[in-house]
């Protein structure tokens, strides 16, 4: 195929013990730990989910740098697990969803929150705060044929050494055959997509020079630190 412009590269992302994934579409579903919807000033009762997306090239690898992007004065982290899907479709079923994981991964939704709090205030969509460039850092991808179904274990992510964020998997408000099967009633998912499947209490700032380590276990340690 021959295009008026060079087509970028895919991107993709390791996969451990196999060839890399290539990245489709990044959903990110919002406020699915009941304390992190509290500290954001939201009623976390069981309502409907709500998703965002940030583009595929906003992935960052694991152990590299992210640069502190411009336009904000107040970056804040948000560690996560991170589902890759190896097959879609339209209005999955719950008891279907697993089938059509891949594997796992940990990753950062890395928010402007000043940007996003603008956006929210004045009724404006949330991309700039959320979709911007090197905005997803991500481990590599584990399958699950080596991890089994991720439903439950601990997550947390430490700033500097300190800890930041602490939860349990088992805690998402919306678990993740829920997710899927919600998401895929909004639009067809396929394989090469990733969810991001929301963060727990303690988001907070960063700034140049700090070293990020978010962990999910039975999946992986991410580690990025802000250039």
């Amino acid at each position: 195929m021959k295009y008026a412009i060079p087509a970028l590269p895919v991107t993709a992302i390791p996969v451990v013990g196999g060839d890399p994934f290539p990245v489709r579409r990044i959903y990110c579903v919002g406020r699915n730990y009941a304390a992190h919807a509290r500290e954001m000033g939201s009623d976390p009762t069981r309502e409907d989910p709500f998703f965002f997306m940030k583009p595929a090239d906003a992935i960052v690898p694991n152990n590299s740098v992210m640069p502190y992007p411009p336009q904000t004065k107040n970056l804040h982290h948000e560690i996560e697990l991170v589902v890759a899907l190896k097959s879609g479709g339209a209005d999955i079923a719950v008891a279907k969803a697993n089938d059509c994981i891949f594997g796992y991964a940990v990753g950062l939704d890395m928010t402007r929150r000043d940007l996003q709090g603008q956006a929210r205030d004045k009724g404006r969509p949330w991309d700039m705060g959320k979709g911007f460039d090197h905005s997803a850092p991500c481990t590599a991808i584990h399958p699950v044929s080596k991890t089994g179904i991720v439903a439950k274990g601990a997550i947390w992510l430490k700033v500097n050494g300190k800890e930041r964020q602490k939860g349990d998997i088992q805690d998402l408000i919306w678990n993740i055959p829920e997710t899927i099967n919600y998401l895929s009633g909004l639009v067809e998912l396929a394989a090469g997509d990733l969810i991001y499947t929301g963060t727990p209490e303690g988001v907070a700032a960063v700034v140049k020079g700090d070293l990020l380590e978010g962990y999910v276990e039975g999946v992986d340690t991410l580690k990025i630190t802000i250039g």
